[in-house]
């Protein structure tokens, strides 16, 4: 199995999305596509060709369910694992996302300096 590279991240908040990058790229080490809403990764996706893909759930427009539900009518993408990242962690909303495909939740606010490694420990859980 190779490591992890490439994350496609979609969140609306620009702040979150600043904070999300420099994790990532700087402390992680990842290359890191950031769309700022669910059309925009979906007009993106193909070009990048994520190995995982970071979601967030509350955007305006098309939301990270919605997002989800798209990414997996393409066939290229139908196996990419997906996190949700949310603030929005009650078990029943948990079980929700999980329900929908997703491979697991990461809680909003997250840690900067431990993002990227607990993106490539779900990473790997998908890959065993």
């Amino acid at each position: 199995m190779s490591a992890l590279q490439r994350v496609l991240y979609v969140e609306d908040e620009p702040d979150i999305r600043v904070v999300a990058q420099l994790a990532l790229e700087t402390v992680g080490r990842l290359t890191v596509k950031i769309c700022a809403s669910g059309e925009e990764a979906l007009r993106e996706v193909a070009a990048f060709q994520p190995e995982l893909v970071l979601l967030d759930v509350m955007m305006p427009g098309m939301d990270g369910p919605g997002t989800l539900r798209a990414l997996r009518e393409k066939p290229e993408l139908a196996n990419v694992p997906v996190v949700f990242m949310t603030a929005k962690v009650q078990p029943v909303e948990i079980a929700q996302f999980m329900a929908l495909g997703a491979l697991a939740v990461i809680a909003k606010p997250f840690d900067p300096m431990t993002l990227a490694d607990q993106v490539r420990a779900l990473w790997e859980v998908a890959h065993v």
